[in-house]
């Protein structure tokens, strides 16, 4: 994938292609694959982020630990909603992603399995509200995906490098760039997008309760979906951020390695080290845990092998 957005932009413009042609193109050239069998991948890759909002939409089943599920399920049965059934329906749709995936059920990592939700509620969602078609559903899919190798390159898009910016941060600059580009906007505004997403999600740490990929990760999902549609809504009207945006991921980076291990998925800081955090971990049956919570945190080695299931 390309190494910085002003690369990517670059060839693009040199060669007319869009931004979500630049990365076929780039991706042909990686993987060997033909861009039709390109585009069927994603396709099919689509279909399953469907089944699994539709899983976690329809089902009251919680997880083993009993801390998600149903929850979307009652978020989307509210008979009101304060900005709209569509707003309703974004969080929701993040949710029930993660839900499904805290009970082992087929989710797409987007990047990872720990931010899966955003960019199927955001895209899947906007298609609902703005009548996207799959071609550019597919289109959008590319962009995202070309945002999400240019973070992964310059920064970090695991817990356990850069903290929840890197998950759910990446996810949402992926969304909105996405959602930009569908609609219209040029490659600066897509740019523009991005940044604005970084810029807002700096610093924010991984502390998943008892270890595990569900609390406090399903509503950061859902709030991640909300940021990264106001990134592109300021995007496509013009707004700009005066720091250029691989400089935005390049500080992405730079705070994520300077991050205390504790906030980086080890789950011995934030909310996980909470009193009740440490009674839900010791009912999942983590103590070894919550002994090194209680010790104020661990060494890196053994933070990094109590990480996240």
């Amino acid at each position: 994938m390309y190494r910085s957005i002003a690369e990517w932009f670059e060839l693009a413009a040199e060669r007319g292609d869009t931004l979500a042609e630049a990365v076929a193109r780039r991706e042909t050239r990686d993987s060997g694959m033909e861009p039709a069998e390109i585009r069927e991948r994603i396709l099919a890759t689509l279909d399953v982020m469907r089944k699994a909002i539709d899983e976690g939409l329809s089902s009251d089943e919680e997880s083993p630990t009993r801390m998600t599920g149903g929850r979307a399920r009652r978020l989307l049965a509210r008979d009101q909603s304060l900005l709209g059934s569509g707003f309703r329906e974004l969080l929701a749709r993040a949710i029930a992603t993660l839900e499904v995936n805290a009970r082992m059920g087929l989710i797409v990592a987007a990047p990872t399995a720990g931010a899966a939700g955003v960019l199927p509620s955001v895209l899947l969602t906007m298609a609902e509200l703005r009548g996207w078609s799959d071609d550019q559903l597919v289109d959008g899919m590319l962009v995202a995906g070309g945002v999400g190798g240019v973070i992964a390159h310059r920064a970090s898009i695991a817990g356990a490098g850069g903290g929840c910016q890197a998950e759910t941060g990446s996810a949402a600059a992926m969304a909105a760039a996405a959602v930009t580009f569908i609609e219209g906007g040029t490659p600066e505004q897509v740019g523009q997008a991005i940044a604005l997403t970084v810029q807002g999600m700096l610093g924010l740490i991984c502390d998943p309760v008892a270890g595990l990929v569900e609390i406090p990760c399903a509503y950061r999902n859902a709030t991640a979906a909300v940021h990264a549609l106001a990134a592109a809504e300021m995007a496509l009207a013009g707004l700009d951020f005066p720091i250029p945006v691989d400089e935005v991921i390049d500080v992405m980076g730079e705070v994520g390695r300077k991050m205390d291990v504790r906030y980086r998925e080890t789950a011995l800081g934030g909310l996980a080290a909470t009193p009740t955090g440490q009674r839900i971990a010791e009912r999942a049956g983590m103590p070894e845990l919550v002994e090194l919570q209680r010790r104020g945190g661990a060494k890196g080695e053994d933070a990094a092998r109590l990480g996240p299931s």
